[in-house]
C-alpha cells in the first residue's frame, strides 16, 4: 500500500513531486534543500542548511511514524566537496543523537542544486511493521 505523507510544517515541494511516500515498510524522502534557502534571499552557510535538512528529515520521518534509526540509506549532493568535513562533523553528531549506528551513504559534488542550495539529502528507510 502506498501512503503519500504530509506535514504542515515542511515547505511545498517546488517541482511536481511528492516530499515522502511510504510503500509497506519504505518510506522514501525526496532529496530536500534547506526551506530558509529562497531565490530573493540565498543563506548560503552549510552549517544551517545541513542542520534544517536533518531536523527537517527527521520531522518528515515523525509524520510516517518513524525515526531516525530507522534511515537506511542517504544520498548527499553538495556543491563542494569543500563543504565535507563540516558536513560530515554535523551528520555524525546528529546521527550520534538519534541513532545507533550510521546508515549506508553516497555523497556527489554537483555544479548546482535548486534555489542555488548548497547541499541536498534524499533518504530511505525502513520501518518494521
Amino acid at each position: 500500500m502506498k501512503v503519500i505523507i504530509n506535514t504542515s510544517k515542511m515547505p511545498n515541494p517546488i517541482g511536481p513531486y511528492t516530499t515522502a511516500i511510504k510503500i509497506d515498510n519504505l518510506i522514501f524522502i525526496s532529496g530536500q534543500i534547506s526551506s530558509s534557502v529562497d531565490i530573493n534571499d540565498r543563506n548560503n552557510d552549510i552549517v544551517i542548511q545541513t542542520k534544517e535538512i536533518l531536523n527537517n528529515i527527521k520531522h518528515i520521518l515523525e509524520q510516517a511514524n518513524s525515526n531516525v534509526e530507522d534511515i537506511i540509506k542517504t544520498t548527499l549532493f553538495i556543491t563542494s566537496l569543500k563543504y565535507l568535513d563540516t558536513i560530515n562533523n554535523i551528520y555524525k553528531t546528529f546521527f550520534l543523537k538519534y541513532s545507533n549506528c550510521f546508515p549506508t551513504r553516497s555523497c556527489v559534488e554537483v555544479s548546482k542544486l535548486p534555489k542555488n542550495a548548497l547541499i541536498e539529502i534524499e533518504t530511505i528507510a525502513y520501518k518494521k511493521i
